[in-house]
């Protein structure tokens, strides 16, 4: 998987960048980064024995890991697991949240933002009528 870039056609995706800032909050804050992720998404290199429904918490904390990488296209680094050496590999398509273990504050990804979609092209028919975009809140100003 590669990141996409502005101007290719498919939206750069938020999720690395707002995976990496909470990483480095929750680092900082002195408590442990834990992701949450889907163990079934094509890519994903977990052990297996570690997997429950179909996901698996992983630490992220700099204690637990060795050589930790959280690339545009996904995390990857080399744990033990029960004394066992392991390289993990997630896509960051199948990251699902993170959060601190000892507060449980974090963030969830929601599903549109795991695979971004292309912009729509205006085309030459004249104008359209705006879709409602129901994957995001609306605020309002309340007096």
């Amino acid at each position: 998987m590669s990141a996409s870039k502005p101007g290719d056609g498919d939206a750069l995706s938020r999720r690395p960048y707002l995976l990496r800032a909470m990483h480095e909050w929750i680092s900082d804050s002195g408590h442990t980064p834990h992701v949450i992720v889907d163990a079934l998404r094509a890519g994903v290199e977990v052990p297996s024995g570690y997997i429950k429904d179909g996901k698996i918490v992983l630490n992220l904390s700099v204690t637990a890991t060795q050589r930790l990488q959280l690339k545009n296209d996904g995390i990857e680094f080399d744990a033990r697991f029960a004394g066992v050496a392991h390289h993990v590999r997630v896509p960051m398509t199948a990251v699902l949240g993170v959060y601190a273990r000892e507060t449980g504050e974090g963030m969830i990804f929601s599903e549109a933002e795991t695979e971004p979609t292309p912009p729509q092209r205006p085309t030459s028919e004249g104008p359209q009528p705006a879709a409602p975009d129901t994957r995001r809140a609306k605020l309002t100003v309340v007096k």
